[in-house]
């Protein structure tokens, strides 16, 4: 299955520009074209756009062309003019496109997910696919643009507990056609928390998940979960052999003189866990013996 095959992400309301769309749009009215096929939803579909000297006009609506239209921004219709999907208040958060058509998404400047290599979503894909969530409960500890949550969904997974503590990232979720939720669709298996997971997770039952995907900021910016204490927890609420990916990241040790995923196995070892390295992070398991309910 490729991205674009998933069905659990929902299309955004109003057409969605970048730079590479928006010089398509130039470029054809330039050439004299009257009409042109483009994605106006981050490449989730194609559509039909008519093309005019003074605008463009997309499913019976008019739109005008950008005077500044910057790279690494995504416009969205406001219903009178494009604004870029960013908001500021402790920090800049910011939409971002890729060339793989999910975007990713920016605080301070710090992009947070993957896009080198692969797209984002399907670099989610991979890691989900470690934990095997069929018919699992699943718990998702920093959501972000939730595509840890569409391929649990997609991999039929029976409940996906996912934890976001920033309401500007859920905020960015409302623009992005990726991101598994909005105002008009839910999938009851799935359950949306604004919460900080490092706080949150004392409360949960023991024995709760049969997995858990854990993709936190880096250490500078969240250390709290990264730390033996939270590991404790996500051991506590894990079943016997449940299964853990945490994503790390490959911070060069030969420049920052520390091995971080060194320290998160070792950590996460002491809570009961045999560890391994996989994709940017590890793959965990944890042991098996006495409940702890």
């Amino acid at each position: 299955m490729t991205s674009t095959d998933s069905p659990l992400a929902v299309p955004s309301i109003g057409p969605l520009l970048t730079s590479d769309v928006h010089e398509l749009l130039v470029r054809s009215r330039t050439q004299g074209l009257s009409d042109i096929e483009c994605s106006l939803d981050l490449s989730r579909s194609r559509t039909q756009v008519e093309v005019f000297a003074d605008r463009w006009t997309w499913q019976g609506a008019n739109f005008p062309y950008l005077d500044v239209c910057k790279p690494r921004t995504i416009y969205f219709w406001n219903g009178t003019a494009f604004e870029p999907v960013a908001r500021f208040t402790n920090s800049l958060l910011k939409l971002v496109p890729t060339e793989w058509g999910p975007p990713t998404f920016e605080i301070d400047g710090i992009k947070m997910l993957p896009t080198a290599q692969v797209s984002p979503f399907d670099d989610a894909r991979g890691k989900v696919d470690l934990i095997a969530p069929r018919g699992k409960a699943v718990l998702d500890t920093c959501g972000g643009l939730g595509y840890f949550a569409s391929w649990c969904l997609e991999r039929s997974a029976s409940r996906i507990v996912s934890f976001e503590k920033n309401p500007d990232v859920l905020w960015l979720r409302r623009f992005n056609p990726w991101s598994p939720i909005s105002d008009d669709w839910r999938d009851t298996r799935y359950e949306l928390k604004v919460a900080d997971a490092s706080l949150a997770i004392s409360e949960l039952p023991a024995n709760e998940f049969d997995a858990v995907l854990h993709d936190p900021p880096r250490f500078a910016i969240a250390g709290e979960l990264y730390s033996q204490a939270f590991y404790d927890q996500l051991a506590r609420v894990l079943r016997s052999r449940g299964k853990l990916f945490h994503y790390t990241g490959t911070p060069n040790k030969l420049t920052s003189g520390r091995d971080l995923p060194q320290e998160v196995a070792t950590r996460l070892k002491r809570a009961g866990f045999a560890t391994e390295p996989k994709l940017d992070g590890i793959f965990a398991i944890k042991k098996g013996g006495r409940s702890s309910r």
